[in-house]
């Protein structure tokens, strides 16, 4: 289920980014994000810390990823990886191409 859950919310043309809201990390990759100008329904943060199957969504998480931290953001299909990932990205100006390579930019 927590498998089926996180295919449901990985598109191709959306940011999603898989969070517990008291981490840090995760509000540095959210602080990031949020300079750049999405199309409406194109970013997306999921809190996991609620959720009953989290720790299986962590388990997936690092058969999918290498890594089962949160958070875990992923840009349509692929994972970028984690806050300091998504603040190098941004930093380099790589960010940038790869959200407008998915066309979640408006």
């Amino acid at each position: 289920m927590a498998q089926q859950f996180v295919q449901t919310k990985i598109k191709g043309d959306k940011v999603v980014l898989f969070i517990k809201p008291t981490c840090s990390y995760c509000i540095t990759a959210e602080q990031v994000l949020s300079k750049y100008k999405f199309k409406p329904g194109h970013l997306e943060s999921v809190d996991i810390s609620k959720r009953g199957d989290m720790s299986n969504m962590q388990e997936y998480f690092l058969e999918l990823t290498g890594a089962r931290t949160v958070p875990r953001v992923f840009i349509g299909e692929e994972c970028v990886g984690g806050g300091s990932d998504v603040e190098a990205l941004h930093k380099s100006g790589k960010l940038e191409s790869m959200l407008q390579s998915i066309g979640a930019l408006q």
